[in-house]
């Protein structure tokens, strides 16, 4: 019974070094997205990425799984997966472009409670008064952050609230094709509609004639960054996913917290990006409502 109960602290102990690992790598990586600004536009960035992903995942799951693992099953729910991931990519990417990493990833922190409302409306899940409130005081956060990057930038400042909503979109879709194909399949599925999204808006927003999305010839460090994000990525959801897996999704849910804290001292360290007070407030309370709805999630599974 010792041995047992050792081994299930041992693994919830991995669980979370696996996912501490995972969410700080995805702020590195947005740190390296975020140093490519002026050089690449973001739109263009997002869709190497995820042709180099989708090109890796496929090159590995034809070793695995051979031609069978390159079914597409609930077809209009993989195209919704891709073109979530695709515009938070896009939009995303966009973000980091024009305003501090910590903001940005604080924002990104509305995803919960955007899933559950999503899900409430597309899936006629039940709505429970405590996802109602989270929601509500999340986005008084979002407002507080806003408040400054709106008054420079404009509707540019909603992206990261488009982001969110994007990868919302994907959890939501995820449920739908759950159990049709093994992860790496589903990884490959994902990732390839998003390329041939990406790839399309980012040829649209250089014919487009805005300077922020018209593409200039690729610098050599700007395809080197890339294929670090890309790989950056893999590893990072490879992490996240093994932790799930040792510890449970409810109980590293905590350490998505991880990611915030690393994007903000990533962002004052290496861009020189501080954080007002109004900001460092309206972070806290977006964090705070996520951990209100974490608990209370765990308490109605109890």
């Amino acid at each position: 019974m010792h041995l047992a109960q050792d081994d299930r602290t041992s693994g919830n102990r991995a669980g979370l070094l696996f996912a501490l690992g995972g969410f700080a790598m995805l702020s590195l990586g947005d740190v390296v997205v975020k140093s490519m600004a002026g050089l690449w536009p973001g739109s263009a960035i997002a869709a190497v990425r995820y042709v180099i992903g989708a090109i890796g995942l496929g090159v590995i799951l034809y070793q695995r799984e051979g031609r069978a693992g390159f079914a597409f099953p609930h077809l209009r729910w993989q195209v919704l997966r891709g073109c979530s991931v695709g515009v938070s990519a896009l939009a995303g990417f966009t973000a980091l472009h024009l305003m501090p990493i910590g903001e940005f990833t604080a924002i990104s922190f509305t995803s919960p409670m955007l899933t559950a409302l999503l899900a409430a409306l597309l899936l006629s899940e039940k709505l429970r008064r405590e996802t109602l409130l989270a929601s509500m005081v999340a986005f008084a956060g979002v407002l507080i952050i806003l408040r400054p990057n709106f008054a420079i930038l404009g509707p540019v400042a909603l992206l990261p609230v488009l982001a969110a909503t994007g990868m919302a979109l994907l959890i939501i879709a995820n449920r739908k094709v759950s159990g049709s194909g093994s992860a790496l399949a589903m990884q490959f599925t994902v990732a390839t509609v998003a390329a041939v999204f990406l790839s399309v808006a980012a040829i649209a927003g250089h014919l487009s004639g805005i300077a922020l999305f018209e593409i200039p010839p690729m610098p050599p460090s700007v395809l080197v960054k890339i294929v670090i994000v890309a790989v950056n990525a893999s590893i990072a959801h490879a992490l996240i996913y093994l932790a799930t897996t040792r510890a449970g999704a409810a109980a590293i849910a905590p350490m998505t917290y991880v990611q915030l804290l690393m994007a903000g001292g990533l962002g004052w360290l290496v861009f020189g990006e501080r954080p007002d007070l109004p900001s460092a407030i309206g972070a806290l309370i977006i964090v705070g409502a996520g951990l209100y709805l974490w608990r209370a999630g765990r308490s109605a599974a109890r």
